[in-house]
């Protein structure tokens, strides 16, 4: 091997992580969400994470929206622990 094939290889080595560091780096500042934008509208979308709380390592609270009706879901080790509704507004009247 010439030294000029061991330069060219060492230059594509080079070029390739570079476009891979870039890649990365692109991906952390626009985040796996700004491909999502470019899919179907947000008001077409029926369900959304209102948001999310990382209680330890192996359970999490989430609220989500469905249809305009918010859920407070507990989520632990890969299953539904569990579902609580929405307390009613305050003010309503009951009998």
């Amino acid at each position: 091997m010439s030294l000029t094939e061991f330069a060219r290889a060492l230059f594509a080595l080079v070029l390739t992580l570079g476009l891979i560091g870039l890649a990365a780096v692109a991906l952390r500042r626009y985040g796996p969400g700004a491909f999502a934008r470019f899919g179907a509208p947000q008001q077409d979308r029926r369900l959304r994470i209102v948001e999310s709380l990382v209680i330890d390592p192996a359970r999490r609270l989430v609220i989500v929206e469905c249809d305009g009706k918010e859920r407070l879901v507990l989520l632990g080790e890969g299953r539904l622990v569990a579902e609580l509704g929405k307390a009613p507004a305050k003010g309503g009247t009951t009998g």
